[in-house]
């Protein structure tokens, strides 16, 4: 059996049998949270929105920003127009920010994307299309956070995440900072399937997905009883989810914005355990984590020699990016 720190290349301290600790990065200490959401678009609004509902006790407020002002104008109305029936200020207030506003919070969000393809293209990798686009655009903001002094949270949530991550840091932002938000719908779809199949039932209770938000997601059935083949055919589904709803005619972005996105983060800003991509020092690698007010606790399980070759592969190919 081997275990995750292994593969950390960079300082940890160890907090328990399972366990181990990455110092460094903001914490929040159980204060309420200033949130900005750059771009409006699928995910930023559906993110937004799932925010709004379910992040009352942790966000002090939601800025949000994009260059088209029409709508932000929409979002910033409708996002206020929701109130609940028996407490008007039961959820966070939204407001528009500016450009130059956008690091005056606590944790800044991500969302904004180019050339997303079109639905009629087949059999190609979306995540992977955007990465020169979204990763020029997301130097600039980089630059722009560092140049701030900016010593907040730096979530990345457009594809694809995890090269997205490197391409911050490269820019300027604290890598301790910076944390990619791709995994939990990757939890979410071998979830889905592995309740339509008796076979993967154990995903459920023991699963775990590791690794980037794309080909090299590794999913295992079961981190006490793992078996590869098992898991190698529910990668192949997780990782096929979101051609599925493709070939339906839509693009696939409400699980990602909220399984990924909003749940995921608003569990970060808790301090709970959630999937997301943490710094190891080479590479940003997806995994299970909790922010704590010293640094980033990382899950720590033994694992089957088989599913950690499959983790440190995926690993090694994100080298090279930082």
């Amino acid at each position: 059996m081997r275990r995750l720190h292994e593969l950390c290349e960079r300082e940890y301290i160890r907090t328990g049998e399972d366990r181990f600790l990455i110092p460094g990065g903001p914490a929040f200490a159980g204060q309420k949270v200033r949130v900005h959401i750059l771009a409006m678009g699928d995910v930023g609004g559906t993110l937004a929105l799932a925010m709004k509902l379910t992040g009352a006790d942790v966000l002090s407020g939601i800025g949000i920003c994009d260059i088209n002002e029409r709508m932000l104008a929409r979002w910033e109305q409708e996002l206020n127009q929701i109130v609940a029936p028996a407490d008007p200020e039961a959820f966070p207030p939204v407001c528009k920010v500016s450009p130059e506003q956008l690091f005056d919070c606590d944790a800044f969000v991500f969302c904004a994307s180019r050339g997303v393809p079109d639905l009629s293209e087949k059999n190609v990798d979306v995540r992977m299309v955007q990465l020169e686009k979204n990763a020029e655009m997301i130097a600039g903001y980089g630059r722009q956070a560092a140049e701030a002094g900016f010593r907040g949270a730096f979530f990345v949530v457009s594809d694809p995440v995890d090269p997205l991550c490197a391409a911050a840091a490269k820019a300027g932002v604290c890598p301790d900072q910076i944390q990619g938000f791709g995994l939990g719908v990757m939890n979410g779809r071998a979830a889905y399937y592995a309740a339509g199949d008796e076979r993967m039932a154990s995903y459920r209770t023991e699963g775990r997905v590791f690794g980037p938000h794309g080909e090299d997601l590794v999913v295992a059935n079961s981190i006490r009883s793992y078996n590869d083949d098992l898991s190698r055919e529910l990668t192949r589904m997780t990782v096929n989810a979101n051609r599925q709803i493709r070939e339906l005619g839509f693009k696939p972005y409400i699980a990602p914005a909220v399984s990924s996105g909003a749940l995921s983060i608003l569990e970060n800003l808790r301090g709970g355990w959630h999937y997301s991509s943490v710094c190891f020092g080479g590479a940003f690698l997806g995994l299970r984590n909790r922010r704590t007010d010293a640094g980033i606790e990382v899950e720590d399980q033994p694992l089957d020699e088989k599913l950690f070759a499959r983790i440190e592969t995926a690993y090694r190919n994100l080298e090279g990016l930082l």
